[in-house]
Formats: C-alpha cells, structure tokens, sequence
C-alpha cells in the first residue's frame, strides 16, 4: 500500500489498490463524488458530441460507475470497463444502468471497430505508466491502449480522458504513442495556476484534426482562450507548443441540461422507467403516485 505523499499508482497495481475499502469510498464519500461527477460532465461537454440524439459511450477506467450515471442522466448508453472486482461489484450493488465488463486496458478494448461514438475516462490512464511487473511495457501497453481504442471509435468521434499526469516525460509518453495509434488532438487544461484544482484532459480525435473546445473562465473577457495541440502528421508525436488553454471546471446543476427536466422529478422519473423498459428491463406500471415525493417519516 502506498505511503502517505505517494501517487496511488505507485503502492502497487490497481485492482489491488481499488479494494473493498476503497471501493466503497467511491458510493459513500459524497465529496468523491461531486468531483467524479463534475470531471465526468466537464468530459462530456469535450466530446462535443450532437445535442437531443442518445450516443453509445465507452467508459474507461468506469469504477463503481458514477461517471456512467451521469451519462445515463444525460440520455447516453454506456459500456464500463475496468480491471478492479471491488469497484465494478459497488457498480453492480448500485445498478447502474450501463454494461459492465471486467478487463485491463492494458491489454486492449475488446469491441468490434466502429463500435462507440465516442469515449471518456475519469483518473485511470496515468496508471499505464507504471510497470508492475518485469514483463509489462508502459509504452507497448499504453500503444495497445490507444490502438484498440481507435479502432473501436466511429471514424470522426473523439476521446476525452481526465488523466493526472506525474510530470512532463509521463504527459509526452502518453501523448506520442496516442499519436502512434493514429490519434490528433490537444491538451485541455483547466485551473492551471491551482495546485489542487488543476484537471488535465486529453482530447483525442479519431478522425481529421479539428478545433480544441474553448475554455471556460468567469472573466471571458479577461483571458485569451490558448491551447496546447499536437498532431499526428509530426514525426514522433511531440506537442506543438500553443501555451495552456486557461479555464475554469463548469459547475453542473442537479438540472439536466439537454433535456430540461429536474433530476428525481415525475418527468425524469417516467423517462428513465420508459429507458428501461426498451431495455428489456421489468419495469413496475406508471400511476399517479409515479415520481411523487413522499413526506419523511418520523
């Protein structure tokens, strides 16, 4: 087990770190997850994907599957991979409404090319850059990684993937064997000058390059949106310096704003029960108590 001050990634491999204990973490501790959440839909946003259509998800690194609850709530069905027990148990206990499928990324992502349009990961692919073993590789697996990855996304979709990188050589690890893969893109940065707030996302676009999403600031006006940016056409896929794009993490109220209904509402309630019949789930009739809050109970 990692010592106080360490990364977790250096006590040992994930699926032994992510244990019962700190599994349950991840549905207990409300401040994890307000954060988990808020990365997920910061995420989401960078996918740019269309507004009013449902898009079928990947989720890297899914955990006990808070992050594919948002994208549930957002109207998206989700497919979560991860390589910890403990935490896909928790997800199972929570049921959550996306597939669940127990694997290393590490060693690929098993799904048919073309099969997602689209794919997010919250904290998880920091933890390819260590060798846990003598026969593992950082760079042959994160190369593995980011191939199977390509070739699972629709032509033109894009990646987002919230990572904590340890240092400039790790971030150039990672970038160079995504553009290995096949990957253009860029480095989107929020909260720069904050030790503890700063959130690093790497977006990757399957397709032709297009535009990095602008920054989110409370003063617009104030900061020049600026953008770290690498492509796939240079030799060795290093980062062509543009500065940091400085902005801020949105604040994602309770309502859903795709679809204008409040969250637990009669509407929000009858949608998800519409949701899960489609899925071939047994749902109970709609009545007119469907979505009604009850008074508490002394």
């Amino acid at each position: 087990m990692a010592s106080r001050g360490r990364r977790p990634e250096h006590g040992g491999p994930p699926e032994l770190f992510y244990d019962e204990t700190e599994a349950r973490k991840y549905v207990r501790n409300s401040r994890m997850i307000d954060i988990q959440t808020r990365m997920a839909g910061r995420a989401l946003e960078l996918l740019c994907l269309p507004e009013n259509k449902p898009c079928y998800l990947l989720d890297i690194g899914c955990g006990t599957g808070l992050s594919g609850s948002y994208l549930s709530d957002e109207g998206h069905y989700w497919v979560g991979l991860d390589i910890s027990p403990a935490m896909l148990d928790e997800a199972v206990d929570r049921e959550i409404e996306g597939d669940l499928l127990l694997g290393d990324m590490g060693q690929g992502i098993p799904f048919k090319p073309g099969t997602f349009d689209g794919c997010i990961s919250i904290s998880a692919v920091q933890w390819l850059c260590n060798a846990n073993k003598k026969s593992e590789n950082p760079a042959k697996r994160l190369y593995c990684f980011f191939a199977s990855l390509f070739s699972v996304l629709v032509r033109g979709s894009r990646a987002v993937l919230q990572l904590y990188p340890e240092n400039s050589e790790q971030l150039e690890l990672i970038t160079t064997q995504a553009t290995k893969a096949g990957f253009s893109g860029g480095m989107v940065v929020d909260y720069p000058n904050s030790a503890k707030a700063k959130k690093f996302y790497l977006c990757l676009f399957s397709g032709p390059s297009t535009f990095i999403p602008e920054g989110l600031s409370e003063n617009q006006d104030e900061v020049e949106p600026r953008e770290s940016v690498f492509t796939n056409e240079r030799e060795g896929g290093a980062f062509e310096r543009r500065g940091i794009q400085d902005h801020q993490t949105r604040r994602f109220p309770l309502r859903m704003s795709r679809r204008g209904m409040v969250k637990k509402s009669r509407a929000w309630v009858l949608e998800k029960k519409e949701r899960h019949r489609r899925q071939g789930r047994e749902v109970r009739p709609d009545t007119q108590y469907t979505g009604r809050k009850r008074k508490p109970r002394f």
